[in-house]
């Protein structure tokens, strides 16, 4: 009878000591995360949670994928996102320079080293942008100033400068003990699961805002079951999705004889970008209103209209910016699962390796095939983020109370993530338990 080498988790010596020392780091994680920025002004942030609407909608997502510390405005209130639309830019950029494109031909290695640096040195401005992004978007979404007296002005720049340099230490923080958990802990798990303790530990507090809302609380917990259970059977049926190709490889010669072609397959993803174009979507519309934040109170009239209209539509504060969000997720997905897959060119790899798809020529030809058939394979999977990411939205004009209990956030952009997460740390887990020679098959009594 096969048992499950699960049952063998806590007896390895090597795979216990990783566990802890995740979980440790996680735990120093949520201690630093209720650390608040210098002089903000608590009761402008709950201000902002309770006015529902757009704005407290866009606040309570931001809120839920921090792991609560927007809502305590805390240090870490950016978390490891800055870092992550950084990875992205620099990801995007490889295709485009030429120089960068045959440094990662040449030397694969040295060309993710590149990337890697790079990446954290881009980090360190986007968080800096993010935190003056973050300040005064939520300033103007609750009419107050959510730090008093915040500004680059001649009285108050060197305190606002201590601020900006705070909120960046924090992400920066945040990142690097996402690096210890994939050096020390759960390997290539780390800013990953800094993500998914966050959303995880808004639950109880979810539950909570539920609970208090007596006069919905029954229809809001029957919704919420639903919701939750269909979206996550949604997601998993969209994550698990995959169009197999059918490749022939050549026979290999054992001694004077030749073995028969070997047939196999290649499996494209229905969703291959993941999380990224959600994440992607929300920085581009994010930097909108940061520019347009250093207009509005403009001496000139039609300059700060101009730039009324647009921090309105790229805060939150108008419906037209979930509209916007649905279809840059959708073109975005296209987007980066084009630049993915170029970068993996499967067209010459079979060739090289003397592979062929029945009926297709070998090299530019099968990668122009398989791109045809991905692009085909990537429209449910774009459209599926496209109404995840504005589900909350979607459902608040339905249903008026749930933007109220702010429980459709979890089920929506959060449970995405988390599914996601899980089911990645499950496989890990089990490679690891294999790896020490906890094998199922090989445990038969």
């Amino acid at each position: 009878m096969k048992r499950s080498p699960w049952r063998y988790l806590w007896k390895s010596y090597d795979i216990r000591r990783k566990l802890l020392i995740t979980l440790l780091i996680l735990s120093l994680y949520r201690v630093a995360a209720h650390v608040p920025v210098p002089g903000v002004d608590r009761a402008a942030i709950q201000a902002i949670l309770s006015q529902g609407g757009p704005g407290g909608t866009l606040f309570g997502l931001l809120d839920l994928l921090s792991g609560g510390t927007v809502s305590q405005f805390s240090v870490l209130a950016m978390g490891v996102y800055p870092y992550i639309t950084a990875q992205i830019i620099i990801q995007l950029l490889v295709p485009i320079i030429p120089a960068l494109q045959k440094k990662m031909e040449e030397d694969p290695r040295e060309g993710r080293r590149f990337q890697e640096r790079w990446t954290y040195i881009l980090a360190v401005p986007m968080a800096a942008l993010n935190a003056i992004g973050q300040i005064n978007i939520f300033s103007s979404i609750g009419g107050v100033s959510i730090i008093p007296n915040f500004g680059f002005t001649a009285e108050h720049w060197l305190s606002s400068l201590a601020i900006v340099l705070s909120m960046t230490a924090g992400t920066m923080f945040a990142i690097w003990l996402g690096e210890l958990i994939s050096e020390y802990g759960i390997r290539n798990q780390g800013l990953s699961l800094i993500i998914f303790s966050g959303i995880v530990s808004r639950i109880p507090a979810t539950f909570q805002s539920i609970i208090a809302d007596r006069e919905n609380m029954v229809w809001s917990l029957l919704l919420m079951t639903v919701v939750t259970v269909a979206t996550i059977l949604m997601i998993v049926v969209v994550q698990q999705g995959r169009r197999n190709i059918p490749v022939m490889y050549p026979g290999r010669r054992v001694g004077s004889r030749m073995s028969m072609p070997v047939k196999g397959t290649l499996p494209l993803m229905v969703n291959m970008a993941g999380m990224i174009p959600l994440i992607f979507a929300q920085s581009i519309l994010t930097f909108p209103s940061i520019v347009a934040s250093f207009f509005t109170s403009s001496s000139i009239s039609w300059v700060a209209a101009i730039a009324a209209g647009v921090y309105s539509v790229s805060s939150g504060t108008s419906n037209w910016y979930w509209i916007i969000y649905f279809l840059m997720v959708v073109v975005f997905s296209f987007f980066y699962t084009d630049v993915l897959f170029s970068q993996q060119n499967y067209g010459d790899n079979l060739k090289r390796v003397g592979a062929q798809i029945p009926g297709v020529t070998q090299g530019a030809p099968t990668q122009r095939y398989l791109t045809r058939v991905l692009r085909r394979i990537t429209l449910p999977g774009a459209l599926f983020l496209g109404i995840v990411a504005v589900l909350p939205w979607l459902i608040g004009l339905v249903i008026p109370f749930a933007n109220k209990s702010g429980f459709l956030l979890v089920n929506a952009a959060g449970l995405l993530i988390a599914v996601g997460v899980v089911r990645d740390t499950f496989y890990n887990i089990d490679a690891e338990l294999k790896l020490h020679g906890y094998d199922e098959s090989l445990l038969v009594r």
